[in-house]
């Protein structure tokens, strides 16, 4: 009658769906920094690639529409943190929407960075729409090179 269906499999892979979800929402902080965008889940903002070479953390932020005056980037112990705000689109009454898809509100990011930074070498530039911040290294987090003795 049950045939293959496995209830505690069920069970394990909705827990596991559950923890997923709540695992950004720590504190009321995490809460809003996705709560104003649209769709049946909260997804993150802004969308991050994230990449590093032997000197540095490379992030790439998209956001487009940015308020650049709200704009905040900052780095403490190992985590990075975006915070800004997204103007709605000026001069459209609400009622005059059929449908609206682009967001508008505030947000925080945080990203832990898994690395020591030198934070007083951070560097973040907005371009286009595109945020784009470099996180050198810590001396510690530097692969070093060992010379190996042959006798």
């Amino acid at each position: 009658m049950w045939g293959n269906w496995n209830p505690f499999a069920e069970l394990d892979a909705l827990r596991r769906e559950i923890d997923r979800m709540a695992e950004g929402f720590g504190t009321q902080r995490n809460l809003w920094r996705s709560v104003f965008l649209p769709g049946r889940a909260a997804r993150a903002f802004p969308l991050l690639n994230v990449s590093e070479d032997a000197e540095a953390v490379y992030v790439e932020a998209l956001a487009p529409g940015l308020d650049t005056e709200t704009l905040e980037v900052s780095v403490k112990g190992g985590t990075l943190t975006l915070e800004g705000e997204k103007k709605p689109l000026s001069g459209v009454k609400p009622e005059q929407y059929h449908r609206t898809e682009r967001s508008a509100g505030k947000f925080v990011r945080s990203l832990d960075l898994g690395t020591e930074i030198e934070e007083s070498k951070v560097t973040a530039e907005y371009v286009n729409g595109l945020l784009l911040v470099t996180l050198p290294k810590g001396e510690k987090a530097k692969p070093k090179q060992i010379s190996v003795k042959v006798k």
